[in-house]
């Protein structure tokens, strides 16, 4: 019995408007940063909130833009041998640079007592911890329960990262304080 394969064009047709939706996805997070983040330096809560610059987001994301270049050059080499129109290779290389524009989009990041706001989102304290290792360049947080998928890099200028981690130290150690207190009594 002979099993029938989807045609190329419905595969790359799925596999373009996938993209697609990721980068409208991407689109919106980014423009909701202003929103959550509206004013930079020390907060009136007892926060703090920076801006990072497009050479930040360079250092930050340097893993995602080397796999996204070679995500744009693997499907031409495969178009001939799969039948693929061509026009669906053009098309996920728009959808491709487009979302590495904007992952070097300068970001707005801020550290509340409650949440840290990174890429337009916002993510509880008790979801995320410091990674042990520490880069230079960029604060490294993981996310609690994602594996070897829940790397958050926060990027940003030397001075911001220095307050950064200092912030998110205290966060840490009120936390830990406050799980200690809970668990005795």
């Amino acid at each position: 019995m002979a099993v029938l394969l989807p045609s190329a064009e419905h595969v790359g047709l799925a596999a373009v408007v996938t993209l697609a939706l990721i980068v409208a996805w991407d689109a919106y997070w980014l423009t909701k940063q202003r929103s959550d983040v509206p004013e930079l330096g020390r907060l009136p809560n007892g926060g703090f909130a920076w801006e990072s610059e497009g050479v930040h987001e360079m250092v930050r994301q340097w893993g995602n833009l080397g796999s996204m270049a070679a995500m744009m050059v693997l499907p031409w080499a495969l178009l001939e041998v799969s039948n693929t129109p061509v026009v669906y290779a053009v098309l996920w290389d728009v959808f491709l640079a487009l979302h590495l524009i904007s992952l070097l989009v300068p970001k707005r990041y801020a550290i509340t007592s409650t949440h840290l706001f990174a890429d337009g989102q916002r993510y509880a304290w008790e979801r995320l911890r410091m990674a042990k290792r520490q880069p230079k360049r960029r604060i490294m947080l993981l996310r609690n329960g994602w594996g070897p998928f829940g790397p958050l890099p926060l990027g940003g200028d030397a001075d911001a990262l220095r307050v950064a981690r200092e912030y998110i130290k205290a966060m840490e150690q009120a936390r830990s304080t406050t799980f200690l207190s809970t668990e005795s009594e």
